[in-house]
């Protein structure tokens, strides 16, 4: 189910100025004159061809000129044949001092392309949301990103094949890419042809992903490696790398405990839980965290053996903490899945809450027929699909006349390689960090999120097996936020500071015994 649910859920004005578009290998390039209106440039008709133009913005005060180039580069087998295009936009500054960093980002889904990371976190311009997080009214528009990433490294937005602009060469090809194996093979090869087409094998290399793109990052960290890319960090954010997890399937009590403290989050914020829980979130976290781990796991652990009246306190303790009546927890034999939850919390309002991000709620349309949609899709798919095809176009000169696939569209069944388990890429990372002693790990994850709940991540970092001496690589950070915690500006700011702080100390551990 939680498959289809990831699925589901993918379906997370500079001056310009005359500049010279790098090649990529059997692409065009396009020179954009200062003045050029948008109509003016003549959409594509090929495939592989590349446009740069000069910009400028501010980071914190300060200005930084950087070049911005759209375009795509090959995926190429080892005989040498074009089996895909693969759509980027690069940021890079105009004047880099020696040793900038160079990141390389990723959307999740699978299916979505790098927009939202892009447009929303990262990227020097933003779509403008209300200060919540929630949808402004249409026409939607750009703004300058002060809480940009651009002080930080230059930047690399890919989009996957069959996200974005980016396509298999023929459509018989295209199901090799819609596999985990697959998908990981085609961005290692592209992430080698950037580095050398670009002249950057000397420069600290980190990789960034949001929900499947961090289960993305965690596989790239050790293909890169066998690969002879080392890198300096990977950024997880709303991080999923072990499926079993998130999960809810028969006979997998897993997710249960892991997901009850974003359920508590939820009910607190929507102010559910009863007057003793109601007061400080972390108190009350930590309260749900410590019986989830141990009381209800154990419950749980017991099956059909436990008696009534243990299970009779245990549906009253789970009542209390995710603001459902015990009858009803009861009835779902003390497993409650998200959409259950979703769609139960607000039910006597009428609403049913997100889950991607459960402050958001929306009139349940189908009461009778349980979820029907997520709050948190319908408030981003609108604002961040209008604002990357005007920019692309008007801001970046990049004309094409095919869809930009923003969420879902040019991905069929994905093949998770998992037969008779789960699809699991922390043992990757493991083994990256194990055989990269420098390799830093940030893991950014929201309260409010039950795409990828907090919880579950705790769990699969306690569970990588790693060294002692590793650990200290590793970086947590928790917001009061959802899945995408950049959409509300307080997260935003605080994510770009955490991200500051992981990537110098990163940057730093590398150099110190040198």
């Amino acid at each position: 189910m939680i498959k289809s649910l990831l699925l589901f859920l993918v379906l997370s004005m500079p001056t310009l100025l005359p500049v010279t578009a790098p090649c990529a290998e059997t692409a065009a390039a396009k020179t954009v004159e200062s003045g050029d209106k948008a109509g003016s440039v003549p959409p594509s008709t090929t495939r592989g061809f590349t446009v740069t133009t000069k910009h400028a913005t501010r980071v914190d005060g300060k200005e930084i000129r950087y070049l911005a180039t759209a375009g795509e580069l090959p995926v190429l087998n080892d005989a040498g044949e074009t089996e895909a295009q693969i759509f980027y936009v690069s940021y890079s500054a105009e004047k880099p001092e020696p040793g900038r960093p160079l990141l390389f980002v990723f959307n999740g889904g699978p299916g979505a392309a790098s927009v939202w990371l892009h447009l929303g976190a990262m990227g020097p311009r933003r779509v403008q949301m209300l200060p919540d997080g929630n949808m402004p009214s249409p026409p939607f528009r750009l703004i300058d990103n002060e809480q940009g990433w651009l002080d930080l490294a230059d930047l690399v937005f890919v989009d996957p094949v069959g996200t974005g602009y980016s396509r298999a060469a023929k459509p018989e090809l295209a199901k090799k890419f819609t596999a985990v194996q697959g998908d990981i093979d085609s961005l290692t090869r592209f992430i080698r042809l950037y580095l050398g087409k670009t002249e950057r094998w000397g420069s600290p290399l980190f990789l960034a992903g949001e929900s499947y793109g961090s289960f993305r990052c965690a596989a790239l960290s050790e293909s890169l490696l066998e690969h002879g890319i080392a890198l300096n960090g990977v950024l997880l954010i709303s991080s999923i790398l072990n499926l079993q997890t998130v999960s809810f399937d028969f006979g997998n009590d897993l997710p249960y405990p892991l997901f009850l403290p974003s359920y508590t989050a939820t009910a607190w914020y929507h102010k559910k839980l009863p007057t003793e829980l109601q007061g400080d979130l972390e108190q009350t976290l930590s309260a749900a965290e410590r019986w989830a781990s141990t009381e209800y796991l154990a419950a749980l652990n017991q099956g059909d053996r436990l008696d009534p009246v243990a299970r009779r306190a245990v549906a009253e303790k789970l009542a209390l903490f995710t603001g459902l009546s015990a009858a009803f927890v009861e009835n779902r034999n003390l497993r409650v899945e998200s959409r259950d939850f979703a769609t139960e919390l607000l039910r006597g309002d009428g609403k049913i809450t997100g889950v991607m991000d459960t402050r958001f709620s929306a009139p349940n349309t189908e009461p009778a027929k349980g979820f029907p949609f997520d709050p948190t899709v319908s408030t981003i798919r609108s604002p961040f699909t209008a604002t990357v095809n005007l920019y692309l176009r008007d801001e970046l000169k990049y004309q094409s006349d095919q869809e930009y696939f923003v969420l879902g569209g040019g991905i069929g069944r994905w093949d998770w390689e998992a037969k008779n388990s789960y699809a699991d890429t922390s043992e990757n990372l493991r083994n990256a960090m194990s055989k990269n002693p420098y390799l830093g790990v940030f893991i950014a994850s929201g309260l409010f999120d039950m795409a990828t709940p907090h919880s579950a991540t705790d769990y699969t970092v306690a569970h990588l097996g790693i060294m002692q001496e590793l650990k200290k690589n590793i970086t947590v950070r928790r917001y009061r936020s959802g899945h995408m915690m950049y959409l509300e500006k307080e997260s935003l700011a605080q994510l770009k500071k955490d991200a500051a702080d992981f990537i110098g100390a990163a940057a730093r551990r590398s150099t110190a015994v040198r």
